[in-house]
């Protein structure tokens, strides 16, 4: 829609002038018809001698109200009952303020019958009313008309807020429905909310059929067993666009497209954000690998949580400007995590409070296909950044590890596994070290979700390498958020786990996702699992893990590992030729060729 220019462009000065003119009018008509209903349509003359003076009294005290009490100031479209209040307090104030002048100079306004005023409040009432009412009416009318169905699960103070919404035109749907979805709310069905009718859950089939609805907008919590249910019975209707309410910062409430997160995610009821922010606020936190999918949200949610300084670390010049445009305040550094002597001087010079290492290569295939280089940056980078914190005194050092440490198969699981036995048994002085291990999570670069999105988007088909293989999920927020609450309750040397909830069948995923944002049926295909991917992931190794105070963290029991050996093993590994054979043997239950355990 093009923007009005010139003349027809609107202003609050030719808003006033209208609205006084058309009132000028409705004043006029209202206190006519007064007369007229007052005697019968047949007004004797005497009482039409004073009818302009007390017109143009009664014109003036109404316009004086109108704009004493912001009426002149409303938008049309927007008109709500707040306004009507407004309207009817301006006719009491002017109605009353007649009143006391005619009864201070009633022989000026005499013969005028007192009923005449009464009517004359119903009426001007009515017709200035309506007036401002008409512009909502024909913009609702023509926002149903061009707007797409949508029927809201769930009543409550959301469900009138996007109601409200769409009859403003915020957003390009308009409401037919309301179902009562959660059983303390069944006792509203038959009621309204707005204009809208209140059904029970049996209706829903029905009324998606009735209104050809291709929109549903769900504004109630409901449990991920509950919302996998009720996505079912909505794509059995071939509705896909499927929408869930969402605060703003404003406090206002808007749509937003419903995700498969929102069935994986699960939400940890013992997240302690004042643990975090304590343990964070006022520190200065150097974060290496920031520009990652891990690293850039632990440094998101550092800066929330309050950190005086942070110091971003990565040797991709992009990733670190990307986390840059989010945080510029904070200190950006170009770093191999190879290179001790560049990170010596960062850490020297900065002098961080904690250290956070998420820096690693992460992609299992490219893992194997370039065994060396992942041996190397993940064990000889997370030596050197483990190494140059302990000498420069770091209180806290914080490591991410990962499930796929877990009797792996793989070259990256085993490196990572690597760096767990030397983050435990490394003389760690002055400083208190912890990893932290945790399973996928959701929107991290390289995830499933993302590409079978994409595969769904060009119409298929999926590619999924075994009908068997499962992982674990958690949102990336709440497993960063989970990462500062282990580290803050670290004391050192531990081995963390986050419970990730239970594990998700990826096939039964790609169905769910199919459902979800496929408009016809795509095939999925099995490729075969690649090399040094496992059937499933596993959190701990044994039963010996210890519980903490939170009871989405553990902690895994300790492995001893001499660390001069560890140190020989170690150089050993980054000198083989053959660097399977030396991993096998720092990392026993390493096994390459396992192809399912």
């Amino acid at each position: 829609m093009q923007e009005k220019k010139g003349l027809f462009a609107p202003s609050f000065a030719k808003r006033l002038i209208f609205f006084m003119g058309a009132d000028f009018v409705l004043f006029f008509v209202s206190l006519h018809f007064a007369y007229a209903l007052r005697f019968d349509f047949s007004v004797p003359t005497e009482f039409m001698n004073h009818f302009y003076l007390t017109f143009f009294t009664l014109t003036l005290l109404k316009w004086g109200s109108l704009y004493l009490v912001g009426v002149y100031h409303l938008t049309w479209r927007y008109f709500s009952l707040h306004n009507a209040k407004q309207i009817i307090l301006a006719h009491i104030l002017a109605t009353g303020l007649f009143l006391l002048i005619f009864v201070s100079f009633k022989e000026t306004f005499l013969p005028l019958p007192r009923s005449i005023i009464a009517i004359d409040f119903v009426l001007s009432l009515l017709l200035v009313g309506a007036l401002r009412l008409s512009k909502r009416f024909v913009s609702e009318q023509q926002s149903k008309m061009s707007t797409k169905p949508m029927i809201i699960i769930g009543s409550n103070h959301k469900t009138v807020a996007l109601i409200k919404s769409a009859k403003n035109g915020d957003i390009p749907y308009s409401i037919q429905a309301i179902i009562a979805w959660e059983p303390s709310t069944f006792n509203l069905c038959g009621s309204y909310m707005d204009t809208v009718k209140i059904y029970p859950p049996q209706q829903l089939e029905r009324l998606c059929k009735t209104y050809d609805i291709q929109s549903v907008a769900i504004t109630i919590d409901l449990s991920q067993d509950a919302l996998k249910s009720l996505l079912n019975q909505l794509t059995s209707y071939n509705i896909h666009d499927i929408q869930r309410s969402v605060i703003l910062e404003n406090n206002t409430t808007s749509l937003k497209q419903f995700s498969i997160e929102d069935l994986l995610a699960r939400h940890p009821q013992d997240l302690n954000t004042q643990v975090i922010e304590e343990f964070i606020q006022g520190k200065t936190v150097l974060i290496t690998g920031a520009g990652g999918s891990i690293g850039s949200e632990i440094s998101l949610q550092c800066d929330h949580f309050g950190a005086k300084k942070l110091i971003l670390i990565d040797h991709s010049e992009y990733n670190l400007y990307q986390i840059g445009e989010k945080l510029p305040q904070a200190t950006l550094r170009l770093c191999n995590i190879l290179n001790r002597t560049a990170l010596d001087a960062i850490i020297k010079d900065e002098k961080p409070d904690i250290v956070i290492h998420a820096a690693a290569y992460k992609h299992v295939p490219l893992c194997e296909a370039n065994i060396q280089s992942a041996i190397m940056n993940n064990v000889q980078g997370s030596c050197n950044v483990i190494d140059s914190a302990i000498d420069h005194n770091v209180p806290k050092i914080v490591i991410i590890s990962t499930d796929k440490a877990v009797r792996p198969t793989n070259v990256m699981g085993t490196t990572k596994r690597i760096v767990e036995l030397y983050a435990q048994n490394v003389a760690s002085k002055n400083s208190e070290i912890a990893a932290v291990r945790f399973g996928n999570v959701l929107g991290s670069s390289g995830s499933v979700i993302p590409k079978f999105k994409a595969q769904i988007e060009a119409g298929g088909p999926i590619t999924l390498t075994h009908p068997d293989i499962t992982r674990y999920f958690m949102l990336i927020s709440e497993a960063c958020q989970l990462v500062l609450q282990a580290a803050a309750i670290a004391k050192g040397k531990e081995l963390f786990i986050l419970d990730m909830g239970e594990p998700v069948k990826i096939i039964d995923l790609a169905r769910t996702m199919i459902k979800l944002y496929a408009q016809r049926e795509v095939e999925i295909v099995m490729s075969g699992l690649r090399p040094g991917e496992k059937l499933y992931e596993e959190l701990l190794i044994d039963e010996s893990e210890q519980k903490t105070s939170y009871a989405s963290i553990m902690i895994a029991g300790s492995t001893h590992y001499p660390i001069e050996q560890l140190n020989r093993d170690i150089q050993s590994l980054l000198e083989a030729t053959n660097p399977i054979a030396v991993l096998k043997n720092i990392v026993p239950e390493f096994t390459p060729d396992a192809l399912s355990v």
